[in-house]
């Protein structure tokens, strides 16, 4: 009998292997590994949700994606680890080296995708198999390692793998937001995991379990590991040229600021305020060449009357707070947006502030950095505001519906003055009519009669109020470069595809906008 076979009849009797350490030792050194393992298997699958969330939107459906396809994935690596129990430790090597590397260039990869190829729905439902077919075959192989230890009842051995890969999984995730994310960043966090993966895997394999491996096995992994961790090494150092590239690729060659906030990644293009363009998320949201529009069209409908005081939610660019001050009987503008960062910039970069006319430095103005439902929901019944602006993010991502809510539209109405007006950006009615309809039944719902409205460029949008509104600029309006009392008459002929479109209101338990983001 050679030796290869019988080490391999020697693990199938369960006789306890030649450990370096005392059988207890290695049995903890083992659970360790688990504990290793389930960390990194949650960040790698926080990873892929968080770059789909970013990537694709709708974060709702992205985390649906990834974790479905990921528990099937662990079901079917569960089943060909089988395979491997005979030859426990050098599969759970090999399982360990191939996670390392494909969990650790994940986002590299869906990054690239995004970036030159522009679809990354596919590549993240081949990672999610792939990094699922891994994680699921670890268990199994694991279970054989600590009975090759010591052999127990397997309740007590699975109590005790299940413990320590739960715990692991609450470190992990709660390591990448909290840790990982902010001090290293998407794809270096990624790159990191693989190479804890790697090293953890190599050194239960390698060192603790060397008696079961032929010396061409633990050559061969010690080889693969070493690449890998190796390539891991160079990604890393190449990351930054990575980005700029890849911005580049998204952007253009005009990339002039690039910054991730608390909130999202914003980028900002052009070398003037014309040519400024500003991306939030790798959405375009802001172009210098063709703002004006859409900020003549959310603002002057809604100023037509008194409006002394204004409240501007969302609009940390300054752009829609540019239009109101533009009416010297305004006496206060409240200005409440979730980003810091963007709204840092509003106030310092020197093209956008040309843009916005330095509207955040008016002595009229205050500033507040939060949520703008939280904020309505503490400070609604302080202040009755003349005008109301909704400048908010789209609502296809999760942290965004609620702010097309029938709850937050309520929020909203007890913030307003008896004749105040509410305006809010709706989408475009034409590509997006469901999401559209849904927020001026949402508006509806909330107990105010609304008119709809949609300028050049697509936009839409929704003017509401305790009465009846009306479509009309004030007399006191300044010159405006896009609208005009009978472009916004025109503007507003709607109501006939309201009794087509009979949409739902969106409501916190019943999101309405989840499956397609606005334009």
């Amino acid at each position: 009998m050679s030796v290869r076979e019988g080490r391999q009849r020697q693990v199938r009797q369960g006789d306890a292997p030649a450990l370096p350490v005392p059988m207890g030792l290695g049995r903890g050194l083992v659970l360790a590994a688990v504990f290793v393992c389930a960390a990194c298997g949650l960040v790698y699958e926080l990873e892929l949700v968080a770059l789909a969330s970013y990537l694709v939107g709708d974060s709702v459906t992205q985390a649906s994606v990834v974790l479905s396809v990921m528990v099937f994935a662990m079901g079917v690596g569960s089943l060909l680890a089988k395979r491997w129990c005979g030859r426990a430790a050098a599969g759970f090597g090999a399982v360990e080296v191939l996670l390392a590397l494909v969990g650790g260039l994940s986002a590299l990869a869906l990054y690239a995708s995004f970036a030159w190829l522009g679809e990354s729905r596919s590549v993240l439902v081949g990672f999610s198999l792939g990094i699922g077919v891994l994680i699921g075959a670890e268990i199994p192989l694991l279970m054989m390692l600590i009975q090759r230890i010591r052999r127990q009842d397997p309740g007590g051995a699975v109590a005790d793998l299940f413990a320590a890969d739960y715990v692991g999984a609450l470190v992990g995730g709660l390591a990448f937001p909290f840790l990982l994310l902010p001090l290293l960043g998407q794809l270096d966090a990624a790159l990191l995991t693989g190479a804890v993966n790697a090293v953890a895997g190599g050194a239960v394999v390698l060192w603790l379990f060397r008696g079961d491996l032929s010396a061409r096995c633990r050559m061969a992994l010690c080889t693969a590991n070493a690449c890998v961790l190796a390539l891991l090494l160079l990604a890393a150092v190449l990351t930054g040229p990575f980005e700029v590239a890849a911005q580049r690729a998204i952007y253009g060659s005009a990339v002039r600021h690039t910054e991730r906030t608390a909130v999202q990644e914003v980028v900002l293009t052009g070398n003037g305020p014309k040519s400024l363009r500003i991306f939030l998320d790798g959405r375009l949201r802001v172009s210098g060449a063709n703002e004006y529009r859409y900020h003549e069209a959310l603002a002057h409908p809604a100023m037509a009357g008194r409006h002394r005081r204004v409240l501007v939610l969302g609009g940390g660019d300054g752009l829609a707070l540019r239009e109101v001050l533009r009416y010297r009987s305004v006496r206060a503008v409240t200005l409440v947006d979730y980003d810091p960062g963007l709204v840092r910039l509003a106030r310092t970069d020197p093209h956008l502030v040309a843009l916005n006319h330095g509207s955040q430095r008016d002595p009229r103005v205050r500033v507040v950095v939060g949520d703008a439902f939280q904020w309505l929901r503490t400070r609604a019944g302080v202040g009755r505001y003349d005008v109301v602006l909704c400048d908010l993010p789209d609502p296809g991502i999760s942290r965004s519906a609620k702010l097309y809510s029938r709850e937050f539209y309520g929020l909203a109405a007890m913030a307003l003055a008896p004749d105040g007006r509410l305006a809010v950006h709706a989408g475009d009615p034409e590509s997006r009519p469901e999401a559209f309809w849904a927020v001026d039944a949402s508006v509806r719902a909330a107990g105010l009669r609304a008119v709809e409205y949609r300028v050049r460029g697509n936009w839409g949008f929704v003017l509401a109020s305790r009465r009846e509104p009306r479509l009309r600029l004030d007399a006191r309006a300044p010159k405006l470069r896009s609208l005009t009392a009978a472009s916004l008459r025109r503007a507003g002929a709607l109501r006939a595809d309201r009794q087509r479109h009979r949409e739902p209101p969106s409501t916190l338990m019943h999101p309405r906008y989840l499956s397609a983001s606005l334009p």
